[in-house]
């Protein structure tokens, strides 16, 4: 049996000290993107590394997914693998094997929770978006590319796929500069 660790941190800049702090693993899986999507480098690689009988440590729930659907299907995936996963934090263990329904209430109610403290930090996003618009704050993000540079490389006989990979920008931003 090895016990592995997965640790997320929503952005490059957050620390994940705090996660599972003074517990020793085998191996430790660490990813610094949104938990929005189940496409996290560190994540898939943890679920292949597994075997039968390892068990996988994870410091909360909404570390794992902050979608109630995603956070089902991941625990479901590697408890299929034969693959306990424990949820510091909220002590939950699940094996795959047959659970206490109050613990599987529990946790559904703990993953609607994540899912809804999620929906609300994106709406505080967009009232906080829109307040800065209306003030004159908020230009949205600086481009990489200015419109004037990549009409001048298509203007050099390049063409638009050419240019968006020379620029390291994509298609449809080509597109958009050249209709403006």
């Amino acid at each position: 049996m090895v016990d592995v660790a997965y640790i997320r941190v929503s952005s490059a800049d957050q620390h994940t000290a705090r996660q599972l702090d003074g517990l020793t693993f085998a191996k430790t899986f660490t990813d610094k993107v949104s938990g929005a999507t189940t496409d996290r480098p560190q994540l898939q690689q943890m679920i292949e590394f597994v075997r039968e009988g390892d068990c996988i440590h994870v410091h909360s729930i909404d570390r794992l997914a902050r979608s109630l659907s995603d956070l089902m299907k991941l625990v479901e995936e590697i408890n299929a693998k034969k693959v306990a996963i424990r949820f510091h934090k909220e002590n939950m263990l699940f094996t795959g094997d047959e659970q206490d329904a109050s613990q599987n209430l529990l946790f559904q109610i703990m993953g609607s929770v994540a899912e809804f403290e999620r929906s609300m930090i994106r709406e505080r996003q967009r009232e906080g978006i829109a307040i800065a618009k209306a003030k004159g704050v908020y230009k949205g993000r600086t481009k990489a590319v200015s419109n004037e540079d990549i009409r001048a490389f298509i203007a050099s006989g390049k063409s638009y796929r050419a240019a968006a990979e020379s620029l390291g920008v994509s298609l449809s931003s080509v597109q958009r500069a050249m209709k403006e």
